[in-house]
């Protein structure tokens, strides 16, 4: 079974390194759909707009008009892209609090400071969460864990499992919203403008939903650890000493000022939305739409930037003003390759959607389904799992939001599901099987980790700890899924299954 395990793994990892770099995936789609818009249009294809009932025809991108449109469009499609300033502000002040030690030391703090009963619960959550510091939490999280594990007498390798599963698996999931939750709001948003130029999906339309996923996975994957990962594992009787830096006075004063700042901040904010007659506030005062919904990513940039200045000058990181904008800087420097991918990606998307074949597929896609009476949450089941498998060979959960949300997207909202509901359903599948595809760049830092403790160890070992996670996670998610959307309970404020 392990053998056949390790060749299933090997073929997943060989087809995945033959897929080009992603840049060049959205360059060759660009193509593509720049050809098949002009065969459709020279057969004369047409498709009714589900919104305005006009007929449109299928226009080619080879021709002249469709070369003044390439040329033309090529800057405002980078520019305008709707992921492009939300993530790169967020990243601004997450990257901030980040450079300065604030979210390296809130993970530290958190785990190590946790009551040994409590110590497991404390590593998926703080794993779940560490998202907030982007790909940095798994290459902290993971041997951290090993270490307190260890100390308290526990198998390293289950704390390892542990702070791997909850840091990769529970990736998308957070208690704040994060860059994750602008980057693919704003992919989605530009994926719905096929069916309906007027939606605007928010980074908050999820937030119910991936609020209620931190504690529900931090429950699950403990006892995933304790009643599955430790009986395996049996007894530790390595010896191994490993230790990490303990967390300073003064960084520890850091991070209490920090939290007081934090909750100054929010209550302003608060005070401010709930002032009678509050500017953050819609004109009949509700708050579902308004401009505090709308105006959200400003509002945690600035909460973040709060953090990052207040922890910064704490420790002495920040002496100056010119060190704010300094950190600001050398965080920016990390999402190069995200601008370089999303010139191409926004090329792509906006090509499908100006020749009408977005239109075009999603309209007669969601047809055929309603033809076959496949509509209703058995469609959206069959998603996760398609999504799921196709993230063992395309890792990166953004580039293949990219790929499949121009088509997944606009085919379901004309099923009649929210756009935000669609990405739910995308993002739990994505991050399920983050822990069990070779092609997961932190699978060898883990694996290296994991050999420090265990010589013996190999992909396979490793693997098959992650599994369980994995698959559990995923049908625990599927399930919460099918409850919020059942029951009515919305994903994130006024979101809910159905448009």
């Amino acid at each position: 079974m392990e053998n056949e395990q390790k060749g299933f793994l090997n073929k997943v990892e060989k087809w995945g390194n033959k897929l080009p770099d992603p840049f060049f995936i959205f360059v060759y789609l660009a193509i593509f759909v720049m050809l098949l818009s002009l065969v459709f249009s020279l057969v004369g294809a047409t498709v009714e707009h589900p919104g305005s009932g006009e007929v449109l025809e299928i226009k080619s991108l080879i021709s002249g008009e469709g070369l003044q449109y390439i040329l033309g469009s090529m800057l405002d499609n980078f520019t305008g892209f709707a992921p492009l300033g939300l993530v790169l502000a967020m990243m601004l002040g997450i990257g901030l609090a980040q450079r300065v030690g604030l979210l390296e030391t809130a993970i530290k703090k958190s785990i190590l400071n946790a009551p040994p009963a409590l110590v497991t619960y404390a590593v998926i959550f703080t794993g779940i969460i560490g998202n907030l510091a982007s790909d940095a939490a798994f290459v902290l999280v993971p041997p951290l864990a090993a270490m307190v594990f260890y100390t308290v007498g526990r198998h390293p390798l289950a704390g390892l499992a542990a702070g791997f599963a909850g840091t990769g698996a529970g990736f998308t999931a957070n208690v704040i919203i994060a860059g994750t939750d602008a980057l693919l709001s704003g992919i989605t948003t530009e994926a719905a403008k096929a069916v309906n130029d007027t939606i605007n999906v928010t980074p908050v339309d999820n937030y119910y939903f991936m609020l209620a996923s931190v504690v529900i996975l931090a429950f699950v994957g403990a006892q995933i650890t304790e009643r599955m990962i430790e009986p395996k594992l049996g007894e530790y009787t390595g010896d191994f000493e490993d230790s990490f830096e303990e967390v300073t006075a003064q960084e520890s004063r850091g991070l209490r000022n920090t939290v007081i700042a934090g909750f100054i901040y929010l209550g302003l904010v608060a005070l401010t939305l709930f002032w009678p007659n509050s500017p953050l506030r819609a004109e009949d005062g509700s708050m579902i739409p308004s401009p505090f919904l709308d105006n959200i990513v400003p509002i945690l940039l600035l909460f973040f930037i709060t953090l990052g200045v207040t922890y910064g000058v704490t420790v002495k990181k920040i002496t100056t003003s010119g060190d704010i904008p300094k950190y600001m800087a050398e965080a920016m420097k990390d999402m190069s390759s995200y601008i370089v991918l999303i010139f191409a990606a926004a090329q792509f998307i906006n090509y499908f959607n100006w020749s009408n074949l977005g239109t075009w597929l999603a309209v007669n896609s969601a047809e055929f389904l309603t033809s076959i009476e496949l509509t209703g949450l058995p469609v959206i089941i069959g998603f996760v799992l398609l999504t799921a498998v196709l993230n063992l060979i395309v890792f990166s959960g953004s580039a293949q939001w990219a790929l499949m949300a121009p088509i997944f997207v606009p085919m379901f909202m004309l099923l009649d599901y929210d756009p935000a509901f669609v990405q739910a359903a995308y993002r739990i599948a994505d991050s399920s099987t983050n822990i069990i595809t070779p092609l997961n760049p932190y699978i060898l830092i883990v694996l290296a980790f994991m050999q420090q403790y265990d010589k013996k160890a190999g992909m396979g070992t490793l693997i098959s700890l992650m599994l369980p996670y994995s698959l559990i996670f995923l049908g625990i998610w599927i399930v919460l899924l099918i409850i919020f959307a059942l029951t009515g309970i919305p994903l994130g404020p006024g979101v809910n299954m159905m448009m």
